[in-house]
């Protein structure tokens, strides 16, 4: 069985922001040299996700607009957490959008249903943060 190991590293120009990185995780698969497989795409901070959805601009604001109302950034006083930091907030996002994605890997490439991407979500930006990216298969 092959591993294979690359870490994607970002940082936001905004607070709350979607990135696809749908076309970079595919290359990567392709230069694993993996067929058939998994692909475990996480993002290592617990102010930032990783999820799949549509590429679609409209669906992204109402995430970000949903996500506000769920767990709103101020005031920043209203959380326990907020002590020396404002981003409780973006903690909670987190949990609701989740950690990680798997994709399979089928045929050497990403095994997706219609529309599916995968989206790199931050949620207190302005500063570098990495996702890990672990490909395994044959």
């Amino acid at each position: 069985m092959k591993a294979f190991t690359r870490e994607l590293w970002f940082e936001t120009r905004k607070r709350v922001e979607f990135i696809d990185v749908t076309d970079t995780v595919e290359a990567l698969v392709g230069e694993s040299g993996v067929q058939e497989g998994l692909c475990l795409v996480n993002a290592m901070h617990i102010t930032a996700s990783v999820f799949v959805n549509d590429a679609e601009s409209g669906l992204h604001a109402d995430f970000a607009e949903w996500l506000e109302r769920q767990a709103p950034h101020e005031p920043v006083s209203s959380y326990r957490h907020n002590v020396g930091e404002d981003n409780a907030d973006a903690h909670i996002k987190r949990q609701i959008f989740g950690r990680e994605v798997v994709v399979a890997i089928t045929g050497g490439k990403l095994h997706f249903g219609p529309w599916e991407r995968i989206f790199y979500g931050e949620f207190d930006g302005r500063r570098r943060k990495r996702v890990l990216l672990k490909i395994i298969g044959e």
